[in-house]
């Protein structure tokens, strides 16, 4: 190696280091645009069949904000509207201060003001809430530049992709063929993942959700949310919302809903990943159980929240490249120019 070819990897190793400083305090936000990208860029090409490339990429992610923005506005709607309920439902009659004062120091032997004292809490709260305002105020602000920048990558990633994905396999020192072979496997692992891990989860969650809502258990449209998050780790599943569920229906005497929700959730709700994933993860890559396990719960301490669909992606990517490592090693190291 010559001097000047060593001064040009000692400044890409410097330069993408500076640049993996940059991108990391955005990381969880630059992750969620390239997964969007990828799901929408299908579509991308086939507008720009028919309008150009900077009008379609603009479409899609205006819709990309509706579909996320839109569901998340019904969640929080209907969490507020349980928490109201809630706060309708207690009796303030019961919540007398003498009648507390009394029993505690009944119970206690001390006497106590309660006045006083949830004055003074008040204003300890109001105390740290001043205090935290400054990180809460950062907080706020880190989460709209993230949100900004993860639109304005979407969007550039949409309607540029094309050359962005020319200039990778310019970049990619490896024949075509070897570069066809990889990015169709990694390909097949990304849609396996997304069809058989992500989208599973989602009818999972939604088709439980609904035997919450049938049988009247209350906050169905919060828990609905919590078992499609849930469903995304292997094993758990929305087992630990059903399951708690039933107990609830029989504790308020409702035994033949607590029967008919148990029966629902283990035959409807559990035996649908028997049927769904072998229609939607073998049309394109077969990832063992163990892979999506460990993809999800290492994900998650590697990647935050976004570890959940990277994780796996990440293994499944491991075996693409030593698949293909495999079926091209040899005739590489015989390629001139290529060892």
């Amino acid at each position: 190696m010559n001097l000047s070819k060593g001064f040009l990897l000692v400044l890409v190793a410097l330069f993408a280091y500076l640049s993996l400083l940059l991108v990391l305090p955005f990381s969880q936000y630059i992750l969620g645009a390239i997964l969007i990208a990828y799901v929408l860029y299908p579509v991308q090409q086939r507008l720009e069949t028919h309008v150009a490339a900077p009008i379609a990429a603009f479409g899609l992610v205006a819709l990309a904000i509706a579909g996320f923005v839109v569901p998340l506005i019904g969640i929080v709607a209907a969490v507020a509207s349980d928490a109201r309920r809630l706060l309708e439902q207690v009796n303030t009659d019961s919540l007398q201060v003498a009648d507390l004062e009394r029993a505690i120091e009944e119970q206690t032997g001390q006497t106590v003001d309660l006045p006083s004292a949830l004055a003074d809490a008040a204003q300890s709260a109001g105390t740290v809430a001043l205090e935290r305002s400054t990180e809460w105020f950062s907080a706020l602000t880190h989460v709209l530049i993230g949100l900004g920048l993860a639109l304005f990558l979407l969007y550039y990633l949409l309607k540029d992709g094309g050359d962005l994905l020319a200039w990778l396999r310019d970049l990619t020192p490896l024949p075509d063929d070897a570069q066809d072979d990889f990015y169709q496997r990694l390909d097949e692992v990304m849609w396996a993942v997304l069809a058989g891990h992500v989208l599973i989860a989602i009818i999972q969650g939604t088709l439980a959700g609904l035997g919450l809502l049938a049988t009247g258990v209350p906050n169905a449209a919060f828990w609905t949310f919590v078992m499609i998050i849930l469903s995304l780790i292997p094993l758990i599943g929305s087992f630990l919302v059903w399951g708690p569920a039933v107990v609830y229906l029989f504790l308020i005497d409702q035994p033949l809903f607590a029967v008919g929700l148990f029966v629902y959730s283990v035959i409807i709700v559990g035996l649908s990943d028997d049927y769904l994933r072998p229609v939607l993860v073998d049309r394109y890559a077969e990832l063992n159980p163990a892979v999506i396990i460990l993809g999800v719960l290492g994900g998650v301490y590697a990647f935050g929240v976004m570890g959940l669909f990277y994780g796996p992606v990440v293994l499944g990517a491991l075996i693409a490249t030593l698949d293909v490592m495999n079926d091209h090693y040899d005739r590489l190291e015989e390629t001139p120019g290529m060892s």
